[in-house]
């Protein structure tokens, strides 16, 4: 899954801030394989996260997670967009 946001202006280091705290929790999650955090070239107020989990129970779990809700209440006062955009993807399979 690839989430991505935009940062207010005058809030991007406290958006980078946020999303720091919340990759080291989601990182420590059993079912999550990569928690990616990045920050556009082009546009250091948009932000972009990879996320991979395990599989769909895994999914579930870090979607229940009480520090998610936590970071996208803060989150929402924060950005331009009213959520998160996500776009979930799917590996391709070879041969």
């Amino acid at each position: 899954m690839i989430a991505e946001f935009t940062a207010r202006a005058g809030y991007v280091e406290r958006v980078a801030v946020l999303l720091a705290g919340l990759a080291a929790d989601v990182r420590r999650e059993p079912g999550n394989v990569a928690f990616d955090c990045f920050q556009r070239l082009d546009d250091e107020g948009k932000f972009v996260v990879y996320e991979i989990y395990r599989d769909k129970a895994a999914f579930a779990a870090h979607i229940a997670a009480d520090y998610g809700a936590v970071f996208n209440a803060k989150l929402r006062e924060l950005i331009v967009e009213p959520n998160s955009i996500l776009t979930f993807l799917t590996p391709l399979r070879a041969g």
